[in-house]
């Protein structure tokens, strides 16, 4: 790494997580049990996900499979990030060490990556259930399914790798003041003392592949669904089309905060609202998900009654196929 701002070129920079500036002191526990409670739910409804479509074989499903990927990035994004806030807001603990805070950014930009893609690959699963439903049991194999999740989660593990490394080279002082709750690239790169030009631009570049280019094959899928799914003559074929995929309402959600966080960055807005979009971007995806999921979802509903009450009334049959 090179020579440091103010300080030795051998020591290793700290960062000092700010939080939200103006944010007064004595509020400090109230937004601890917020984002407590948030992590909780996002903790709870996607693990109920994933024991529901693992343990219910009809659940075995592509559909389910990339719902249970979903869920399960949504946990490791939310323990990249969610336990640094909590405490901050509790014990005041501001501080994270040169490696802890680049391997925090690098966790938390491969993990939304990842969802993004996701979201892609389950916008295509929906389009072939819905568009093409005789060339589903052939164009969605269990081979296919993976590998197309396995693709989606590479190219979101590699995709970071450039900015970080070459972060590893920029120039900080010895203590690096943040202002966030968490380590983001944007916001470390401002707080660097070297050019920031290639990784401002590096940025921008990563969010252009990971926002817009999914967002629009998403957009292509749902026009093509939309067109099909008007053209089915009675209400309830319509209705049963739509509730295949209203799962995917937090699509919209999911691009749109990626949208305000990055947006928020370049806009000539107070310090508080850039570093709230980003949270917001952290935590409203996988909170939607879990929350989708679990009261909308009538299959997923089903077996999660099914696990915590196996000998009720009307869990003797089987889910709806």
């Amino acid at each position: 790494m090179e020579a440091t701002c103010n300080g030795s070129k051998d020591s290793s920079p700290v960062f000092y997580l700010v939080g939200i500036p103006s944010l007064l002191e004595s509020f400090f526990l109230l937004v601890f049990l917020i984002f407590l409670l948030i992590s909780l739910l996002i903790l709870v409804g996607n693990e109920l996900i994933l024991v529901s479509v693992v343990t219910e074989p009809s659940l075995h499903k592509p559909t389910y499979f990339f719902l249970i990927s979903l869920s399960a990035l949504d946990i490791l994004s939310t323990t990249a990030t969610v336990p640094k806030m909590l405490s901050l807001f509790l014990l005041e603990d501001h501080y994270l060490s040169f490696p802890a805070c680049f391997l925090q950014m690098y966790l938390f930009h491969s993990f939304s990556c990842s969802e993004a893609f996701i979201l892609v690959v389950m916008a295509y699963d929906c389009y072939v259930a819905i568009c093409r439903p005789l060339h589903y049991p052939v164009l969605m194999t269990p081979q296919t399914n993976a590998a197309l999740a396995a693709s989606a989660q590479l190219t979101a593990l590699l995709l970071p790798i450039p900015a970080v490394v070459h972060m590893l080279h920029m120039a900080f002082d010895n203590t690096v003041h943040i202002c966030h709750c968490f380590c983001d690239h944007l916001v470390v790169v401002q707080a660097s003392c070297s050019d920031t030009t290639s990784q401002t631009f590096m940025g921008f570049c990563i969010a252009l592949v990971v926002s817009f280019l999914p967002l629009l094959l998403v957009l292509l899928s749902y026009a093509h669904i939309l067109a099909s799914v008007l053209l089915i003559s009675s209400r309830e074929g319509r209705s049963k089309a739509f509730s295949t995929c209203s799962s995917h309402l937090l699509v919209g959600t999911y691009y749109s905060s990626i949208a305000i966080a990055y947006v928020a960055y370049r806009a000539d807005l107070p310090l508080d609202f850039h570093i709230m979009g980003n949270v917001v971007h952290a935590i409203l995806a996988p909170i939607l998900n879990a929350l989708i999921n679990t009261l909308r979802n009538k299959d997923v509903k089903a077996a999660i009654t099914k696990m915590a009450c196996p000998q009720g009334p009307g869990n003797s049959g089987t889910l709806n196929p």
